[in-house]
């Protein structure tokens, strides 16, 4: 297969562990491919490059998954679902998005209840509402009479996500929110960078579980004070490396050696 590349844009993104990955999929494949990380100010003009460069696609990152939706010329069913796109390829000029996310998390949320020997939430509570978070709703609306309740620091854009999807609601107050919840979801950048907790561990119901779509070298403050209060608790590396695994097989059509992309992450 001739050379080709692709990136990741997004802001920030110098901590995103997905060069590395995805650089060694590629190898381990086989493929001469080349996979880089760019931070941008403005996406649209980033895009626009990449495809001047002739770049095959792209993976989007905060806070960009919604913007890039917009401009794609064609989305999968996934993507319109979840009105965000977190990768894009390009054929025949055109833009094509999706969305691997939603998989991404539907994966990271099943391996967590597994481990937590618990059965799939009814009520799941959902912190934030940009594209991280539509994507997790968009899994959720395929959970069998799974309640969603979203909380944001922006509550009309909470209010304007629940809007999209059957079962769920927006709730002003954070702990109301979380009250009652089988499942917490952290799907805001707090915690990336510094040890603040997105839900107090106070409003926490006993032995709900966690699940933090952050990650950073240690796990995330959250997750550790979950853990060592008695909740089973997981970062955002398992959801990581399912969206990549898909992204790389929207590229490429093969799938990637998930063994090779975990062992990227140590």
């Amino acid at each position: 297969m001739a050379a080709s590349r692709v990136a990741l844009l997004g802001h920030p993104v110098a901590h995103s562990l997905s060069p590395r990955m995805q650089n060694l999929a590629f190898e381990a494949a086989g493929i001469d491919w080349e996979y880089e990380a760019r931070d941008v100010d403005d996406v649209v003009t980033a895009v626009a490059e990449l495809q001047i460069e002739g770049f095959a696609g792209a993976n989007i990152t905060i806070p960009y998954k919604q913007s890039v939706f917009d401009i794609c010329d064609h989305v999968t069913n996934v993507a319109e679902r979840a009105g965000a796109v977190n990768t894009f390829w390009v054929q025949d000029g055109e833009l094509i998005g999706d969305n691997t996310d939603v998989a991404g998390f539907d994966f990271a949320a099943r391996e967590l209840m597994l481990s937590a020997r618990a059965d799939m939430p009814k009520r799941v509570a959902l912190v934030g509402a940009g594209g991280a978070a539509a994507a997790v709703a968009a899994a959720i609306r395929d959970w069998d009479d799974t309640e969603l309740v979203i909380w944001s620091r922006d509550p009309q854009r909470a209010r304007t996500l629940a809007q999209r999807f059957a079962r769920a609601r927006a709730e002003p107050d954070l702990s109301s929110a979380v009250r009652g919840a089988d499942l917490v979801v952290n799907a805001t950048p707090v915690g990336m960078s510094d040890d603040e907790l997105p839900v107090p561990m106070n409003a926490l119901p006993k032995k709900c579980p966690v699940l933090d779509l952050v990650y950073r070298r240690g796990e995330t403050a959250w997750v550790r004070a979950a853990r060592d209060a008695g909740h089973a608790a997981s970062d955002g590396l398992p959801m990581l490396v399912e969206q990549a695994a898909r992204s790389f097989r929207r590229w490429l059509g093969v799938e990637p050696n998930r063994e090779v992309m975990w062992g990227a992450l140590e």
